[in-house]
């Protein structure tokens, strides 16, 4: 009955998201247009649990290159209206539109002759009329069973928001180095500037099987170095292929006997590869445009040099710069 019940407001709030596929049109272009051309910030306001929606929004863009700040509806009207300018972009957030304070704030920032961007579900409340462009990130249900907390509702305009910063990353050309000048303290952005050789694997901690090996070797191999992977060498340790818990899971969907076939078989003759003076970031992102979670990195003649794991990229249980990697314990089998 548990699981029934996450599965369903997974699949509700999941929806609710793509429903806002076919309903974006040229307002968010509008939205996009007016928050480039802006000399100020982008000032994000909302209420209660939208009012959290929009503190996320506000966090996310000023990591990415977009300055903005959260300005709380109810305090605005006791003073803090002194912090917005006309230079400002206010982006507002309530599902229905008819936010008390919302609606009593919007139109004073309307008289300051500041533009406002809603993101509502009431495209015919106050709050649309008080706006410049309304985005639609309206809901048919909300997961909660009563209908009353907001759930897929604030999803929808989270997603909404962060579709807003990745739009204004492209815009802006916002580089990696750039994310890297506004996290200095942060491990994400050290990882993302990392040197791929700083944390490879090397040596006896690389997954290889020879060519011509029997597939079970590989199996072994995979298991005793617990990557997903393994790589397939030839006697010069040349990369010839790769085989991943996927190709063994295909292989024992269609019923075939494993201890008939040998890595040439099953491997991949096209593996991913990195050179070891490449990023992290740039190995983080190959991994994600393919689906895959380990890269070989090759010296120039095509030789096998070590292996990169996407936990090793993320953090599987450290990460050490210019003083080594100190590979996690593994369980023994």
């Amino acid at each position: 009955m548990i699981l029934e019940q996450v599965k369903e407001v997974l699949k509700i709030e999941a929806q609710a998201i793509l429903d806002l596929v076919d309903r974006v049109g040229s307002e968010f272009e509008d939205a996009v247009r007016l928050i480039l051309e802006s000399k100020g910030r982008v000032i994000l306001t909302g209420m209660g649990k939208s009012g959290l929606v929009a503190r996320k929004i506000s966090a996310t863009l000023n990591s990415t290159g977009t300055p903005s700040l959260f300005l709380h509806p109810g305090e605005a009207i006791h003073g803090d209206l002194g912090m917005v300018t006309m230079n400002d972009i206010v982006v507002a957030i309530s599902n229905s539109g008819h936010t008390a304070e919302i609606n009593t704030l919007l139109p004073i920032l309307k008289g300051m002759d500041v533009r406002i961007i809603s993101l509502t579900g009431g495209l015919d409340s106050p709050m649309a009329e008080n706006s410049d462009v309304v985005i639609d990130v309206g809901v048919e249900r909300e997961a909660c069973p009563m209908g009353l907390a907001p759930t897929a509702s604030t999803t929808a305009a989270l997603a909404m928001g962060d579709a807003l910063a990745v739009v204004l990353i492209h815009s802006r050309r916002f580089s990696q180095q750039d994310f890297q000048r506004f996290h200095p303290g942060g491990s994400l952005g050290e990882r993302l500037c990392t040197k791929v050789r700083e944390v490879m694997l090397t040596d006896d901690d690389i997954p290889l099987i020879p060519l011509g090996s029997p597939l079970r070797k590989a199996i072994s191999e995979m298991d005793a170095k617990c990557l997903g992977a393994t790589l397939v060498v030839d006697e010069e340790r040349h990369l010839a292929g790769v085989i991943t818990d996927g190709d063994l899971r295909r292989a024992l969907s269609q019923r075939l006997d494993l201890d008939s076939l040998t890595v040439e078989d099953l491997m991949s003759t096209t593996p991913k590869t990195v050179q070891k003076d490449q990023t992290a970031a740039e190995a983080l992102g190959l991994m994600e445009m393919f689906g895959i979670t380990l890269l070989a990195i090759l010296d120039q003649h095509n030789r096998v040099q070590g292996v990169i794991h996407l936990h090793d990229l993320l953090g599987r249980e450290e990460f050490r710069i210019n003083g080594g990697y100190r590979i996690p314990q593994r369980p023994d089998h």
